[in-house]
């Protein structure tokens, strides 16, 4: 018995991009600018109904239908609205640095895959802006430029909170950065390229298990194949957008607004806004390319013929990016924000070795697969690896505890002191044989009388 299948279109490559005459790339650009701009608008008011329905209240609900025309309002207000300039702000730079947080966020989604190969006005073109063979790199790029961004406005404000907030940004991105550009490596050795295009054709097909005379497919997303990078990238393009929980640049409740303090509710203040949710699509976008087959349809809508073909591909991709959007929305309104030591070693001390141990694991799994391959090296080297690793954990955290301990006894001997000697720094305990008074008349009592 065998299970049929639609057969599976490759999608495009490579050796597509660069045919395209101009007005066709000058219409996919345009295309994407407004799809953002939309998006944005629709993201803000999304967030603001799911949220509330999710704390029982009803959100936007005068502006339009259902509060449609909320987020419509809102940017009509912060683009008319005047434009205050404290005095003592670096105007150059106070003025440029929101664009350098807009545009490297609008630039990371050129590369991102939409559909197969249409017919748009004649003209066989990908559904997709543009393409290269290290195209996720670029898109790590991009998002290491934005951060410059974030810093120059905390800077370029001369205001402590702002600056606080520009320095938590650029320490923050050390931290998930790492991880993000670590997580990846696993799609690149399954699919054997860092094209966006060609790793969403690597998903077309995930190949047959045949027992028991039975053809059993295996999956092709690498979300399946890849579900410890897939859940380190949930978790470090959160910190990519500053998001909730590791908001810590713009951290109300101790940076009164973060790097964004001195930004009035104007044009500039818009333009951050949307390149906070402009990047949010972004990362959505490329968790959708690497690790959710991309514009390929999920399965059972796949057995049909026409699923991954002509236009309908871009419903899936729309679909998916809600999905995605929505779980972004769904963390900010259940989890708090941590603290920032928490932030710095959750991501040097958890993630980054997890990613690097998940790395050793797929590229031992491969390297079995490749024809030839002395097997019993290979074997022999993962597990002295292995052993290693462990090693230095068990040491690491050997040490770790001895400290622990030390630290302990120290505070217990500290406490001790204290409370014997109140005089040395303890709380202040009256002597017991101070006299007190007791009456109207203030009449001295004994200590130890009632």
């Amino acid at each position: 018995m065998n299970l049929m299948l639609a057969p599976v279109p490759a999608g495009p490559s490579l050796a597509d991009f660069g045919k395209d005459p101009l007005w066709i790339s000058i219409i996919k650009a345009v295309f994407i600018f407004v799809f953002l701009l939309l998006s944005v608008m629709f993201g803000v008011w999304m967030e603001r109904k799911l949220i509330s329905r999710m704390q029982n209240r009803y959100g936007p609900n005068r502006a339009g239908k259902f509060g449609l025309l909320q987020s419509v309002a809102d940017a009509v207000k912060m683009g008319l609205k005047e434009d205050l300039l404290p005095r003592t702000v670096d105007k150059v730079l106070y003025t440029v640095a929101p664009i350098i947080l807009v545009v490297p966020a609008f630039m990371a989604f050129s590369i991102i895959p939409f559909g197969p190969m249409v017919s748009m006005f004649g003209v066989e073109t990908p559904l997709q802006l543009t393409d290269l063979p290290v195209a996720v790199l670029f898109v790590l790029a991009m998002a290491s430029i934005g951060v410059y961004g974030i810093v120059l406005m905390g800077w370029s404000s001369r205001s402590p909170y702002a600056v606080l907030g520009g320095l938590r940004s650029s320490a923050q991105v050390v931290s998930y950065e790492i991880a993000m550009g670590l997580s990846f490596v696993g799609v690149f050795l399954f699919a054997g390229t860092l094209s966006t295009s060609e790793i969403v054709a690597a998903q077309a097909d995930g190949g047959t298990w045949e027992i028991a005379g039975l053809s059993i497919p295996l999956p092709s997303w690498y979300v399946v194949l890849l579900i410890p990078s897939f859940l380190i990238y949930a978790i470090t393009m959160l910190g990519e957008t500053n998001r909730v929980p590791f908001d810590l640049p713009e951290g109300e409740g101790e940076l009164v607004g973060g790097y964004q303090t001195e930004y009035s509710s104007s044009l500039k203040f818009a333009l951050i806004q949307m390149g906070e949710y402009v990047n949010v699509f972004t990362v959505s976008a490329v968790s959708i390319t690497l690790f959710f087959g991309g514009w390929r349809a999920p399965w059972p809508i796949s057995m049909w013929d026409g699923a991954n073909v002509g236009w309908w591909p871009m419903l899936w991709f729309f679909i998916k990016l809600v999905l995605v959007f929505s779980c972004f929305i769904w963390v900010r309104a259940s989890l708090p924000r941590i603290r920032y030591d928490q932030l710095m070693a959750f991501g040097w001390k958890v993630l980054i070795p997890l990613n690097l141990a998940w790395i050793m694991l797929v590229a031992t799994v491969r390297a079995f697969r490749v024809e030839d391959a002395n097997r019993g090296v290979i074997f022999t080297l993962a597990a002295i690896v292995l052993i290693g690793c462990f090693g230095i954990w068990f040491r690491f955290d050997t040490v770790l505890q001895r400290r622990r301990e030390n630290r302990a006894a120290e505070v217990e001997a500290e406490f001790e002191q204290l409370r014997d000697e109140p005089e040395a720094g303890g709380f202040p305990v009256p002597p017991l044989d101070l006299p007190h008074y007791h009456g109207a008349d203030r009449k001295e009592v004994p200590s130890g009388s009632n």
